[in-house]
């Protein structure tokens, strides 16, 4: 069969980027939402490090792994904020 099929390495590192970068803006979004001043400076600082410290990464495993991390903490993040307001 004739079926063309991209080299996945050429836009895996693109798309990856793209989910991370979206996975960020949603956390600082979302930590906006913090009521408490301090908390919310805690929590922007720390997304900030976690995601500065985890910059050079370049396994594919390894960015998969902390991307679907970072979303469970995410949702943890949005569950709590639900629970507070209610």
């Amino acid at each position: 069969s004739s079926t063309y099929r991209r080299p996945a390495a050429l836009f895996s590192p693109f798309i990856r980027r793209q989910q991370v970068l979206l996975l960020y803006r949603r956390i600082l979004q979302t930590i906006r939402q913090v009521p408490n001043d301090s908390d919310r400076k805690y929590l922007k600082d720390w997304a900030r490090e976690e995601f500065k410290r985890n910059k050079s990464a370049t396994e594919e495993d390894t960015i998969r792994m902390m991307i679907t991390q970072g979303n469970m903490q995410l949702k943890e993040l949005e569950r709590t904020l639900a629970l507070a307001k209610s």
